[in-house]
């Protein structure tokens, strides 16, 4: 089965083809960090104006890399959400539109189910069951995985996703956004042990996180730290990002054992921006092997927004011989623990 994936629920544009037989043919993508970076986040309606701009021309790009017509195509795949409900409607639109009029079966793709799902892109894909720790701008959840659409929540966010603080954290040193790979570089250069941050939600029992005190702990560091002029020494900085990012890589560290000694489990897999952090795949492989288990995640550029994973997703769901109607859902809210469960799960050729 070949299916074309489409992802517009932030502010990156992705288009992929996945075939279920032959892997993955041809991705695109498109960053809006240019048009978003000179006001320090994401603004919706650009990024939904965005979106109507680039979908098509992808669209068309990875059609002519594979070399095959639309109506060659098995179906369509488009993200339905959770995200921002005018970029999620763009690429429902487009996505619906073209599978009614290739005559093909589309289906709308949870984003979350998506990235979860990103590591089986790879050459050694996990395999069910497993714990999932899905990071990114916009959500730190755990999920206990046994199949595809069988998930258990186990703890997420209260407040920020850890994502969402690395990126406000950037913006009080001073960091272009995205804010995460800039305080991760930084934090490269700064002295460790110079500051200790908290590990947020760790002195108590419990699988839920809470950054937005880190956040605010980070604050008054840095106005305490801070000249006269309310600026900081290169060295501060360096040595303030380090904190932060030891501190949010050791409450996920934390939380990913707890989970893993309460399921059971010895796999665990990452996913979502926040997983192409170095650091943090580099603790969380200490405390997976430390428990005789393996650590699984994507290659960096299948961890941030994508459309190969919404392409994978899709194909599943669709040999398993579900598929949607004429409707265009967008849904900017949308639990994982409500999605149908799919039998017997594919292992994808490279």
């Amino acid at each position: 089965m070949i299916v074309l994936g489409i992802e517009t629920s932030c502010d990156d544009t992705g288009v992929a083809i996945y075939d279920s037989d032959n892997g993955l043919l041809a991705d695109c993508l498109y960053s809006q960090i240019d048009i978003h970076g000179k006001y320090g986040g994401v603004i919706p309606e650009l990024a939904s104006r965005d979106h109507i701009r680039k979908t098509l021309p992808l669209v068309q790009e990875v059609i002519v890399r594979v070399g095959i017509d639309g109506k060659a195509l098995d179906g369509v795949a488009y993200t339905a959400g959770p995200g921002l409900v005018g970029a999620l409607l763009v690429g429902a639109s487009v996505g619906r539109s073209l599978a009614m009029g290739w005559n093909l079966p589309a289906i709308a793709v949870h984003h979350m189910e998506g990235h979860l799902l990103a590591p089986m892109l790879e050459s050694q894909p996990p395999e069910f069951p497993f714990v999932a720790l899905l990071v990114s701008g916009g959500h730190t959840q755990l999920v206990q995985v046994e199949g595809i659409g069988r998930y258990e929540l186990l703890g997420e966010s209260l407040d920020d996703a850890a994502g969402e603080a690395f990126d406000k954290v950037g913006k009080m040193l001073g960091l272009p956004y995205p804010g995460g790979p800039h305080v991760a570089k930084l934090a490269k250069r700064g002295r460790p042990g110079k500051f200790v941050f908290p590990r947020p939600m760790t002195n108590r029992p419990g699988l839920d996180f809470s950054f937005s005190g880190l956040k605010t702990f980070t604050r008054n560091v840095i106005a305490k730290q801070s000249r006269a002029d309310s600026t900081l020494d290169q060295q501060t900085r360096a040595d303030i990002a380090r904190a932060f990012e030891d501190a949010v890589v050791a409450t996920l560290a934390i939380k990913c054992r707890r989970a893993l000694e309460q399921t059971g489990l010895t796999s665990l897999i990452i996913a979502g921006g926040v997983s192409a952090n170095v650091q943090l795949r580099e603790v969380l492989r200490e405390t997976v092997l430390g428990q005789g288990g393996k650590l699984f995640y994507a290659q960096p550029r299948f961890c941030t927004d994508n459309g190969a994973m919404i392409a994978f997703a899709g194909c599943q769901r669709l040999l398993a011989g579900q598929q949607d109607d004429l409707e265009i859902k967008a849904m900017p809210r949308w639990s994982l623990e409500t999605l149908p469960a799919v039998r017997g799960s594919l292992v994808p050729r490279q």
